[in-house]
């Protein structure tokens, strides 16, 4: 098992600037955690799974999946069903961030068993705000299970 102190946050998102977006609020946050970001959806399930280019990560489980809906390919919506179904990965905290209001969108992850939909904010300081509500919740109020791999 890793003695990795910092929380890990994978985060799936396809748009650079959404990204480079979370890289500053992280930064600027002050937060003490490792974001690691994958494009697609398959590409989560190869590093939540340990398989193909990551098969040799070492890194502990996320102890938090922020994810992004609309994804080339598999979309966020089909990835949250296959996490959720998955009976190592299920209790990891999924976080939908996403532009949709859509109410449909909202209620099919909720049914698949996101812990959290949270809409992106448009403007950089609403956005900022947000996301450091999001990780003083899910990183420090909350009690994550263990991330250590099964």
């Amino acid at each position: 098992m890793s003695t990795q102190l910092e929380p890990l946050v994978l985060l799936i998102e396809d748009s650079d600037e959404d990204y480079a977006a979370m890289q500053c609020i992280v930064q600027k946050g002050g937060w003490n955690l490792v974001l690691h970001r994958v494009a697609t959806a398959d590409d989560a399930l190869d590093f939540l799974c340990r398989r193909g280019a990551h098969e040799a990560t070492t890194t502990e489980r996320p102890a938090l999946i922020l994810l992004d809906l609309n994804l080339p390919g598999m979309d966020g919506r089909e990835l949250l069903v296959e996490i959720k179904a998955d009976a190592n990965l299920k209790s990891i905290p999924v976080v939908v961030l996403s532009t949709s209001k859509n109410p449909r969108d909202i209620t099919v992850c909720y049914r698949s068993g996101v812990n959290s939909y949270q809409i992106k904010q448009v403007s950089y300081e609403k956005f900022f705000q947000s996301m450091q509500s999001l990780f003083a919740y899910w990183l420090h109020t909350a009690t994550l299970p263990s991330g250590a791999q099964p």
